[in-house]
């Protein structure tokens, strides 16, 4: 279980904030010491997955995390919308399928870049993301 030592909320409602998410979560990595690699992969999936709230949803919130696990620091991100939701996850974890005229590789491509992926939706009610990366000795 982590102990959760910061926590920031942050709406997502335009593509400013999509902005401003991601650069909460860059300089959290960055303070926190993150390597350059880890860095960018919290990064671009914070990105992708802001992205996704404004897109299909048109708007949510992200919680940015600074997490221990006692021996690890690590930054999550829950991305919640209240949206049309997913109703076929699998399919969109594979990769290659979008409502969005997409390539449909952001999901999928996110999910690659993290260290804990998880995802609940329902359709009509929504969608919510967790994403957490450690950082690595």
């Amino acid at each position: 279980m982590e102990t959760v030592l910061a926590r920031h909320e942050m709406k997502l409602d335009t593509e400013d904030d999509i902005i401003a998410v991601r650069r909460r979560v860059r300089d959290i990595a960055e303070m926190r010491k993150f390597d350059t690699f880890a860095t960018a992969a919290i990064t671009t999936a914070t990105s992708e997955l802001a992205r996704n709230v404004i897109v299909h949803a048109g708007k949510g919130v992200a919680w940015i995390e600074e997490v221990s696990d006692g021996v690890h620091i690590g930054v999550r991100i829950v991305f919640e919308d209240q949206g049309p939701g997913i109703s076929d996850i699998a399919r969109v974890l594979a990769g290659g399928y979008s409502t969005a005229r997409s390539m449909g590789l952001g999901v999928s491509g996110s999910r690659r870049l993290v260290d804990v992926f998880d995802i609940e939706s329902k359709p009509g009610e929504g969608t919510k993301v967790t994403v957490l990366k450690w950082k690595r000795f």
